[in-house]
């Protein structure tokens, strides 16, 4: 798909464009190898070396399906990555992905069930479970520079006569804030200051300048930094000259209209998945709707979630 027609892509569209699932596997390999088909087993980019195989139900020959000559292996488009042994359509799939994608606070994988016609709850939990997997980044090639805004805050239900500030069954996040730029959260046992040091100095330039609240675990945790501003919360200021984390706070409060209103209850084992989910909306937040699902398909090389026992 060209440029201009990723911008101007639309739910309307998808449905129209990609009616099939032959038309959805062709529209993922130019996404997948947009300079030729690459064999998943061995590499191998020699057009010559790949022949197709005719599809036949008749004797479980399954569509899209080529061999390679150089490791004489079979595979298709989707080996290798999240729809790899997925028995939904990729039309449906195409269609779960700008959803997801598009959706501000997120989307319900109940919801899914029932726009999508997914047979079970379990196969749509599954499935959006997939593609926040596939939107997760293992690793950072270059960490965050000029002014970044760290905070913290607790995702998690509220227990009955703890008072409304027991952490006891809640789950900690830190996020750091790019001005005008990315994003990174992950979830945290505990929010101290050797853990925060450990968060900084892993994702942010030591020329950067750090903006926080005054909660004193980040007064010993910014200390390798060119400068640090703090705002005094417990005196209510929020914002003196540039010094403020209203950039962080917006972000978690997107997050949390999405806990609360969209999904209700996020478990811990899951949580870095929905934080992927959000980071990758604010990330490509200049982009159109069309562009932040085809940036998000680009992921999906390399990145398997299997079922456990």
């Amino acid at each position: 798909m060209k440029t201009n027609e990723e911008k101007d892509l639309t739910l309307i569209k998808i449905i129209d464009q990609f009616p099939t699932d032959e038309a959805a596997r062709e529209h993922l390999e130019s996404i997948r190898w947009p300079n030729g088909i690459i064999c998943p087993h061995c590499k191998c980019s020699d057009q010559n070396k790949f022949s197709t195989i005719a599809a036949n139900s008749a004797k479980k020959v399954r569509a899209g399906l080529r061999w390679c000559s150089s490791c004489e292996k079979q595979f298709t488009v989707t080996i290798g990555t999240i729809f790899e042994d997925s028995h939904i359509p990729l039309r449906k799939w195409l269609i779960a992905w700008y959803m997801v994608c598009s959706s501000k606070k997120g989307i319900s994988s109940l919801q899914l069930q029932r726009n999508l016609e997914i047979g079970s709850y379990r196969t749509a939990l599954f499935m959006t479970h997939r593609i926040r997997f596939a939107l997760k980044d293992p690793s950072f090639n270059e960490k965050l520079s000029g002014t970044i805004e760290a905070d913290e805050t607790y995702v998690g239900g509220k227990t009955r006569g703890r008072g409304r500030h027991f952490m006891g069954n809640k789950v900690p996040v830190v996020s750091l804030v790019e001005r005008g730029g990315r994003v990174r959260s992950q979830v945290m046992k505990r929010v101290t200051g050797k853990n925060l040091k450990a968060v900084l100095k892993a994702n942010i330039h030591p020329s950067a300048t750090i903006m926080t609240d005054d909660f004193y675990a980040y007064r010993g945790a910014a200390k390798d930094f060119a400068s640090h501003q703090a705002v005094k919360h417990s005196a209510r200021e929020y914002v003196r000259g540039l010094a403020h984390t209203n950039g962080v706070e917006g972000f978690f409060s997107l997050l949390k209209r999405g806990v609360m209103g969209t999904f209700h209850h996020i478990s811990e084992q899951h949580l870095p998945l929905y934080l992927a989910e959000f980071d990758h909306r604010h990330n490509t937040r200049f982009l159109t709707d069309g562009e932040r699902t085809v940036q998000g398909l680009k992921k999906v090389e390399g990145k398997r979630l299997t079922y456990k026992k």
